[in-house]
């Protein structure tokens, strides 16, 4: 396999592990709307800052998000801008082919 297709298939099997899981999904699309700490986060999507902090570590490990220092606190963000449009578009493509496909009680999703 030539090297430039492996790293595209490493690439997006980092990506689909990292949307494979609900709760790293909901942090993807938090931060693509702007940064914000791990206890805002935690608020928002509802879990505890243990089982967050958890997620995040996986979806930095995936190259996904970065911490930013800030004083005794870190800020969490997309590491790329292109993240965040990957996501709208993705959500796009998905609610074009079948809007119907993905339900909140479909297990199949």
């Amino acid at each position: 396999m030539p090297v430039a297709a492996l790293l595209h298939r490493t690439a997006l099997t980092r990506f689909g592990f990292a949307l494979s899981d609900p709760t790293r999904t909901q942090i993807l699309l938090v931060l693509r709307r702007s940064p914000a700490y791990p206890s805002e986060l935690a608020d928002t999507i509802g879990v505890s800052r243990q089982i967050l902090s958890n997620h995040l570590a996986c979806l930095r490990g995936c190259g996904l998000v970065v911490a930013v220092p800030e004083g005794r606190r870190s800020r969490y963000e997309l590491a790329d801008p292109r993240i965040g449009r990957a996501l709208d578009d993705l959500v796009g493509l998905v609610l074009a082919v079948d809007p119907e496909s993905c339900t909140d009680t479909d297990t199949r999703c």
